[in-house]
């Protein structure tokens, strides 16, 4: 029987354990201009960045929208804009965002934190400002995530290659800050003059997906290569990635391997490559009960290839299986979000924002 066509629900199956699992992609709210990161609040609001510098209140009950700030000074051109938000676990009715920041007709990738209290945002204030200053439109990161008392955000390398082993610049590194956005005293290069106070990882292209798993204390990151080669990597403190010297991807102007090998003495190795590259948007770990077929499994939004891509782990946190969903909605999957009771909502640039259903 042929399954008539919805324009806000998809229903779509998995295979994974052996058992077939539906899904629906419901449409909570649409017409928003690249909905870029996303903030579950409560059951019945979600902040939501949009890239060309609003800040937008949604009704997840009714899906009405209300733009709460346009935020001044947002370099919002190619890949740059309003980016990541995130709701602070560590200070009631506070978030915090990534955006590139116009600095002299340049753009730089700065953090900046707010309070948010009952559909009124107030005393914003740039938290930390990068020294990632280009006049390039690309590779921006970037994505926020928390541990038990530090915040890490990802910055690409800004479209210079090399960038992504210049330690005398924040671009091609993943940062981890205190709340206020001083530099932790345990930060691995704290007393080398060669590398960044603020730098916890490099050698990165442009990770944007970026989550900490509080029951592994392991710290993910998803970013893409160049032409084929996009990776998961599991951060390390203190490690090197690999860009421009390693890559698994090719030149766009031919069939001719970026860097000098896949993997070398020194550089940490991907736990997973993607050949071709799914060009992810978001990565969560998901460990709630909601999807108990998904529990403990990474979940990416994939923007070239339109779809959310799963990937499960063992216990050694090694890569051992891919499954691919939702890729009949043939939209470009921004970020993926995650309530505290396992709902997963998710935004695409057709400017629709979801939530997975059964």
């Amino acid at each position: 029987m042929k399954m008539p066509q919805q324009i806000s629900v998809l229903i779509l199956t998995l295979l994974a354990a052996n058992t077939a699992h539906a899904y629906e992609a419901e449409k909570v709210t649409s017409g928003l201009n690249i909905p870029w990161g996303l903030a579950y609040i409560d059951d019945s609001t979600m902040l939501i960045t949009e890239r060309n510098g609003a800040i937008k209140h949604i009704n997840l009950v009714t899906g009405k929208q209300q733009t709460l700030a346009e935020i001044p000074n947002v370099w919002a051109k190619g890949q740059g804009g309003l980016l990541d938000v995130a709701l602070s676990p560590f200070d009631e009715n506070k978030i915090y965002v990534t955006y590139s920041k116009n600095i002299n007709g340049k753009s730089v990738t700065t953090l900046a934190s707010a309070k948010y209290r009952n559909e009124v945002l107030s005393d914003w204030e740039d938290v930390f400002i990068s020294i990632s200053q280009t006049d390039t439109s690309r590779h921006f990161g970037s994505r926020i995530t928390f541990d038990n008392n530090s915040l890490y955000f990802s910055i690409g390398d800004r479209g210079e290659r090399e960038n992504g082993q210049n330690t005398m610049n924040h671009a091609g590194s993943i940062l981890r800050l205190n709340p206020d956005g001083s530099t932790p005293t345990d930060n691995p290069y704290v007393n080398n003059k060669a590398i960044l106070d603020e730098i916890w990882s490099y050698g990165h292209r442009n990770p944007q997906g970026l989550f900490f798993d509080p029951n592994t204390q392991r710290l993910w990151s998803i970013e893409h290569g160049p032409r084929g080669g996009d990776e998961i990597n599991l951060i390390k403190k203190g490690s090197n990635y690999g860009w421009p010297i390693t890559s698994h991807g090719k030149e766009y102007w031919g069939p001719i391997s970026v860097g000098e090998a896949t993997e070398k003495e020194g550089i940490e190795s991907p736990v997973k490559v993607y050949i071709p590259s799914i060009a992810p948007g978001s990565l969560v770990l998901y460990q709630g009960e909601k999807f108990p077929e998904l529990k403990g499994k990474l979940l990416s939004g994939a923007l070239k290839l339109t779809h959310i891509n799963i990937v499960t782990l063992n216990n050694e946190g090694k890569a051992i299986a891919e499954d691919r969903i939702l890729s009949e909605l043939g939209e470009r999957i921004r970020d993926i979000e995650v309530s505290p009771e396992g709902e997963i909502f998710f935004s695409t640039d057709n400017g629709n924002l979801y939530k997975l259903k059964q």
